[in-house]
């Protein structure tokens, strides 16, 4: 029997299963910055302000949408957002039609194989208000 992210599609996900795809790899929670030319999405290394840089979990995962406006609301209804997510992320993958990554919690049962295979941004951020936020392109890491 195949896993319920291999049979289902993102519309057809309960609120248990949609949230298990998150692998926790905190690179959806960093500052990103668009070439308004060319629509490229650049990722940097400064860290949302609800973000734990040690974790990679929200400090306030329940009101992070009231709190920082501009929090990512990643929606089957709005696959436009997935764009801004990393290419790893279950979410964008799933919404592309591809496999998750064999190092994923889903597959590996474990929650920390994201931050051992090294595809978390833990131990990479600085907290935003240690950061230059009028020159966020200094901190642009790819």
């Amino acid at each position: 029997m195949k896993p319920f992210w291999e049979t289902k599609t993102l519309h057809e996900l309960n609120k248990m299963e949609w949230e298990s795809l998150c692998d926790g790899c905190a690179k959806c929670c960093v500052h990103k910055l668009e070439v308004e030319e060319t629509g490229k999405i650049h990722y940097t290394c400064v860290a949302c302000r609800l973000l734990d840089v040690n974790t990679c979990r929200c400090t306030n995962y329940d009101q992070r949408h009231e709190l920082v406006p501009d929090c990512a609301v990643l929606s089957a209804d709005h696959p436009e957002h997935f764009a801004w997510m990393p290419e790893t992320c279950a979410y964008r993958l799933r919404h592309e039609g591809k496999p998750l990554p064999q190092w994923h919690p889903l597959i590996t049962g474990d929650p920390a194989s994201v931050h051992a295979h090294g595809a978390s941004a833990r131990k990479k951020l600085i907290p935003e208000f240690l950061a230059d936020e009028a020159r966020l392109e200094k901190y642009i890491v790819d």
